[in-house]
């Protein structure tokens, strides 16, 4: 009589289905149970098992219609769960050698035609499980990406458009910006023509002042012109070399941060003594990386110094440092620190907080300018920044003497 191996495989079942889900979660190949639940695991298993206990009934191998139901709704769940294409694999591989283990006994009792039988029935059963449910896995995960592309679409079509507004609104901002700044040099202008036909001796000191802002409101009118230059071109800055003297501008530098130095009842130490007497640069864009570093210098440094010195190096080169007593960069910030919109992580010893950009402003225009910055900082010992520059920019035709 030919054993009943449907009957079997439903009475045991459960114990299967136990088994199964144990090895499966027990596998360390199968990472994706690490963040299912018993029940999550082990969801349309039965029904795989009730199909292969279907077919060994009817004893009709072609017919697969169950089985690939069971098989298909399988592959969908195991999609949603996040499984790999090789953890289903395994786990199916499981579950057939669950099943031989525990229907063993029942074999060696069986007739070996019966045994043959069950075991090539069972092979091709779950063989086709596993490909019903690859294909539904497959199915899943394209529908998953198409989603996923469409997403993408839309989203590089909000960024688009995102980065257009902004351009946008650049302009605008910078259109925005000159229209006081011209103001403040128009109205400098006029009232630092008053003063010179008034009694110089009594108005030195407003004059001078009259003098810094005019300097200050022409140097952020130009800049802002970059930007706007920028925003409608080819987006690269082109340098205006001329010969300078370093220790001029770097007064000039200075007298726009003196007042934020004062404020914060800082010592301001300076030696250029040791710097060129003249070097081929861009005046503009060398003020632009000197009042960065200095305004972080001072922004960053509650009390102690500020620091910028100035010296002629070997190899025809050139340095600024810019030093401060302040609150320092960690050692695993100093990395990112050149990154637009960083910010080092705010500290107990001071509120101040910049914009993120100044540091890669200055990392920007000194790699155009041919040179290299460095940086060496301790925690609550404070910062230097040393920029080397060349002497003389090599490529660059300079213009005449401003």
């Amino acid at each position: 009589m030919k054993m009943d191996f449907s009957t079997i495989l439903n009475q045991k079942r459960d114990t299967i289905i136990d088994l199964w889900i144990n090895s499966v979660f027990n596998d360390q190949e199968i990472e994706a149970t690490n963040e299912l639940t018993f029940n999550a695991v082990r969801d349309s298993l039965p029904r795989v098992l009730e199909s292969l206990a279907d077919m060994l009934a009817h004893s009709d191998p072609e017919n697969y219609q169950v089985i690939d139901e069971a098989s298909l709704e399988h592959g969908l769940i195991r999609a949603e769960q996040g499984f790999e294409p090789a953890e289903i694999a395994r786990e199916y591989r499981l579950l057939r050698s669950v099943i031989f283990s525990e229907l063993e006994a029942d074999l060696v009792q069986a007739s070996p035609a019966d045994v043959l039988w069950a075991i090539r029935l069972i092979d091709t059963v779950v063989d086709e499980a596993i490909a019903r449910c690859f294909d539904s896995y497959t199915q899943s995960r394209m529908e998953e990406l198409n989603k996923l592309r469409t997403q993408m679409q839309l989203t590089n079509q909000e960024l688009t458009r995102l980065v257009r507004a902004s351009h946008d609104n650049m302009s605008k901002l910078t259109h925005e910006l000159k229209t006081p700044l011209t103001s403040i040099i128009g109205y400098a202008d006029l009232f630092l023509r008053q003063q010179q036909q008034a009694d110089l001796d009594e108005s030195y000191t407003h004059l001078e002042s009259i003098e810094r802002v005019l300097r200050s409101g022409r140097l952020l009118l130009r800049l802002i012109n970059d930007t706007l230059q920028l925003q409608q071109g080819d987006g690269q800055i082109k340098l205006k070399v001329v010969a300078i003297a370093p220790q001029e501008l770097i007064q000039s530098v200075i007298e726009i941060v003196e007042p934020l130095v004062r404020d914060k009842e800082l010592d301001l130490r300076v030696d250029c003594d040791r710097a060129p007497q003249t070097v081929q640069t861009d005046p503009l864009r060398l003020q632009q990386i000197l009042t960065n570093l200095l305004s972080n210098a001072v922004r960053y440094t509650d009390r102690g110094f500020v620091a910028v010195t100035a010296d002629t190096l070997p190899d025809n080169r050139w340095s600024i440092e810019v030093s401060d007593s302040g609150i320092g960069i960690d050692q695993g910030e100093q990395k990112y620190i050149f990154e637009p919109y960083y910010r080092i992580h705010p500290t107990t010893t001071t509120t101040e907080q910049g914009t993120g950009l100044g540091l890669a402003i200055v990392s920007q225009l000194v790699e155009l300018m041919q040179g290299e910055i460095v940086v060496s900082s301790l925690v609550e010992q404070g910062s230097s920044f040393t920029v080397i520059m060349p002497i003389e920019l090599s490529g660059v035709a300079p213009l005449s003497s401003p």
